[in-house]
């Protein structure tokens, strides 16, 4: 099965900062991947060159079979993004913002989806208000079914249920492992919430300093390492991450 998102050799390099520092990796369909870690890890820098929002100094990305340095219109075709920290304009209102944002990825019957993603996201209340005036929890709605909206082959959340109350969160989660097994979406995600990484993801790849530090199938890396919990490790892997001395300098 060819992955829907192929990572190779990929670094980024500020000044004497390595950012990333020479990760691979792979998202498979229908597969969801968390790419998790400290703040300062190198997650975002991921994330935006894989979006074609930084170059990397070296390495190469691949997307649906679109290598993005050659064919980004291509690649970026088959992706979208959902973040807590990248809200829609605030001055368009929920239907302007999907409809908007639906004609520049090319949605075919765009008024018949914007309805369906408006009702799977609990947003017909909102469908007339601006995006701006909306609760936190509503804006990061909003941005979740703008993500939805050309049936991405790949999509990338990070902190995609920040800000919203636990009972909506765990519809969005549910909805999401739906979408990747039915759809056969990749979905790589990032969050600081372990129990939701734990619960919706097949892989983990714990990054720290811009490099992989451990990768496997949540319960199995618990196993392996004798953790209480995925929460536990995390913790310990970061702390450890820290000490020069350490496996992981």
């Amino acid at each position: 099965m060819t992955p829907v998102l192929t990572v190779a050799s990929l670094k980024k390099q500020f000044g004497a900062l390595k950012a990333v520092d020479d990760i691979s990796f792979e998202v498979r369909p229908g597969e969801i991947v968390g790419l998790v870690g400290p703040n300062g890890a190198g997650k975002t820098t991921t994330i935006s060159m894989i979006l074609g929002v930084l170059a990397p100094t070296s390495g190469a990305i691949t997307i649906a079979g679109y290598d993005i340095a050659r064919r980004r219109s291509q690649a970026l075709a088959q992706t979208n993004f959902a973040a807590a920290y990248a809200p829609l304009p605030g001055n368009l209102t929920v239907e302007q913002n999907l409809r908007v944002f639906g004609m520049i990825y090319g949605v075919a019957n765009l008024s018949a989806r914007i309805d369906q993603l408006i009702a799977e996201y609990d947003l017909i209340p909102q469908r007339k208000a601006k995006t701006g005036v909306l609760s936190s929890g509503e804006q990061t709605r909003v941005t979740l079914a703008k993500a939805m909206l050309n049936n991405p082959r790949l999509l990338l959340l990070d902190e995609p249920t920040a800000s919203i109350d636990p009972a909506t969160a765990r519809r969005i989660r549910t909805h999401i492992v739906d979408v990747a097994e039915k759809a056969g979406a990749g979905v790589l995600w990032t969050s600081h919430n372990m129990y939701e990484v734990a619960e919706v993801c097949d892989r983990v790849l714990f990054l720290s300093h811009g490099r992989i530090l451990l990768a496997g199938a949540p319960e199995a890396l618990i196993r392996e390492h004798k953790a209480a919990s995925l929460e536990d490790l995390f913790v310990t892997v970061a702390n450890e991450s820290l000490d020069p001395a350490g496996s992981a300098a």
